[in-house]
């Protein structure tokens, strides 16, 4: 666990997609990707962050239409796809807003989010991640991932903070 003065300084707030906001199910059509399934609880909680004034951003490994639109409808203008390297895009997200590793909070449930954990200051995982993942993570949820898991995480933040917004 991280103790209330780290989460409170809690400014960025980067999301994993698939197994993270979603349950890690792609549902592949003939012309592709078809549907991913989102949590409307982990939508309000992004919704949360914004009048919060904690930034909310994703960086994915894929890239989706789907995704794209998930994010205009609940306000997320931090938005990554087709990301190898999400450490490298994280940086660069960092530096635009002059954030310190300690102002950053990660959400990711596989191996490919394990080096953006290093680097943010507090990460999160959801209670299903891969298991070699749970040592670079701070916060192990008690929901799974498209679970409201990233509800949890901003919750477990926001509850730290005074004078937070919940309407």
């Amino acid at each position: 666990m991280t103790d209330k003065k780290v989460l409170n300084k809690i400014r960025l707030f980067v999301m994993d997609v698939d197994g993270t906001l979603t349950n890690g199910k792609i549902y592949m059509g003939e012309d592709g990707e078809l549907m991913k399934a989102f949590n409307a609880k982990d939508g309000y909680g992004v919704k949360l962050l914004t009048k919060n004034n904690i930034i909310p951003a994703i960086i994915t490994g894929r890239t989706s239409r789907i995704v794209a639109n998930r994010c205009k409808e609940i306000g997320i203008t931090e938005l990554h796809q087709g990301i190898q390297d999400k450490q490298v895009t994280m940086k660069a997200v960092m530096a635009k807003y002059n954030l310190s590793q300690e102002e950053v909070a990660y959400i990711g449930d596989d191996l490919n989010d394990a080096s953006a954990m290093e680097l943010a200051g507090v990460s999160f995982a959801p209670a299903d991640c891969h298991e070699q993942l749970k040592p670079y993570v701070n916060y192990l949820l008690t929901r799974n991932g498209g679970d409201c898991a990233v509800r949890e995480a901003v919750d477990i933040i926001l509850n730290e903070r005074d004078g937070v917004i919940w309407l």
